[in-house]
């Protein structure tokens, strides 16, 4: 395998690949240090590089392989490079949740889905690129440069784990963890190409900190195909001690789902936009007109529907915006847009009256899952947008141009429900267009078998930006 097949490999082959002895650590991590070096001052995928912690792990790694007995066991991603959203603490490295003023703020522990991630083998390249404290969802937080899509460099990853996307879709990693509020691994998955999971509600602890807004947002993966995004969820789930929401154990691995199939066929529901925002442009709803064709040439129950999200928008951006007061960052040195929302002054009552506003809403979305096993739609209402597109907008045209472009996600992170993003088709100008299938409360099961179905058809895995000088 040249150097380039195997920098795009899923992760899953390259821990494949090193149990076997065909591949080190170390050099995949020196392949991707290499390219990192050389090609994401284009792409601006990395806040922080960890060159030499990763280097230190992988010979770690690469010795204990090298005197392991042939029968021992290694954790399922075992010497496998990654990267963290830097919204997430990586002891001992940088945090700066996309502020400047905190690039050198150096972070004192692990949270728990990293010591997840560690403990199942990983290797820690260095912190991803992300919106300011995670609110937008493009990654040109002010102080840094933005970060660009490797399908076209002239517009966005998307927002905010658009650092990790970016990375991925460019060959700097193979697989990598986000966080999704609002569309934050959905979106970006859908802008590069990528497979995105929004886990249920309760199924990835926010551990050590107690709860995210309200349980609108949660950590999840990111990845080229179904199976890598369902393993890495494997590695994320599960409770730790005095989580305010969890979920019981599955029965069964979500990679094993992924692989195994379905067992009956579904009911799938599917629509061209979400009301009441209106529909996606046409390249959006001809992807989700044909990802509903194929889903029923595979067998499945199709029919147009989509429930009714009227009433969410104010309710659910109060308690978004809300993520912005509670980072603690000082107004002062917020960038313009977030210092914006930290303007409006919602007092805690007017907080809690638009947590029961958006769960009484979330109740009527779910009811409607109680006749559809999924929901098809788009991810995004129209392709990413360029870079800077919205940066000489007033703050109330950009929370409105944001609204109607990533107007399909929010509902089901007030819902709490897992969703998966998955490539569907391209733009006349090369930009990547993804769809959603939503499931009912806690069945990631169900969507991942149905994803990994359509990528048996589809083989989004196989194709990649042209990076290379």
């Amino acid at each position: 395998m040249n150097p380039v097949d195997l920098a795009f490999a899923p992760a899953l082959e390259q821990a494949r690949l090193i149990r076997k002895k065909e591949v080190s650590p170390l050099e995949l991590v020196q392949l991707y240090l290499e390219r990192i070096e050389r090609l994401d001052s284009r792409i601006g995928s990395y806040f922080t590089v960890i060159a030499d912690l990763a280097l230190e792990d992988a010979k770690a790694k690469t010795k204990a392989l090298a005197e392991a007995d042939p029968e021992e066991k290694f954790p399922p991603f075992f010497g496998v490079p990654t990267a963290i959203k830097d919204l997430n603490a990586l002891a001992g490295v940088p945090c700066s949740y996309g502020n400047p003023m905190l690039k050198d703020q150096i972070a004192t522990h692990d949270a728990a889905v990293v010591s997840r991630m560690k403990q199942a083998g990983f290797i820690i390249l260095g912190k991803t690129a992300t919106s300011e404290v995670g609110s937008l969802p493009y990654t040109e937080p002010e102080g840094f440069p933005p970060t660009r899509n490797p399908w076209n460099l002239d517009y966005t990853p998307g927002g905010s784990s658009g650092g990790a996307a970016a990375a991925i879709a460019s060959g700097f990693c193979s697989i990598a963890q986000g966080s999704d509020g609002g569309g934050s691994i959905r979106g970006p998955a859908s802008c590069c190409n990528l497979v995105g999971i929004k886990p249920s509600r309760g199924r990835v602890s926010y551990a050590p900190v107690g709860d995210c807004q309200s349980g609108i947002a949660t950590n999840g993966p990111l990845a080229r195909t179904v199976t890598d995004a369902a393993a890495l969820l494997d590695v994320m789930a599960g409770y730790e001690t005095g989580d305010p929401y969890w979920l019981p154990t599955p029965s069964s691995l979500f990679i094993e789902t992924s692989q195994q199939g379905l067992a009956q066929p579904l009911k799938v529901a599917f629509s061209t936009g979400i009301h009441p925002i209106g529909e996606a442009d046409p390249v959006g709803q001809q992807a989700v007109l044909e990802t509903a064709t194929l889903i029923q040439e595979l067998g499945h129950t199709v029919e147009q529907a989509c429930p009714d999200c009227s009433d969410l928008i104010e309710p659910f951006s109060v308690v978004w915006r809300a993520g912005v007061a509670a980072s603690g960052i000082p107004a002062e040195a917020l960038g313009s847009f977030n210092r914006w929302l930290l303007s409006h002054n919602d007092s805690s009552g007017d907080y809690l009256r638009a947590v029961w506003a958006m769960q009484t809403i979330a109740r009527r979305i779910v009811a409607f899952f109680e006749n559809y096993d999924v929901l098809v739609l788009p991810v995004y209402l129209h392709p990413p947008i360029r870079v800077g597109e919205f940066a000489n907008l007033s703050p109330e045209e950009t929370l409105q141009r944001i609204i109607h472009w990533i107007a399909p996600c929010p509902p089901f992170n007030a819902t709490g429900q897992p969703a998966i993003a998955i490539p569907a088709t391209f733009t006349p100008e090369g930009l990547p267009v993804g769809v959603q299938i939503v499931g009912r409360p806690a069945a990631e099961a169900t969507i991942i078998a149905l994803a990994a179905q359509i990528e048996s058809v589809n083989r989004w895995s196989e194709k990649r930006p042209v990076l290379e000088d």
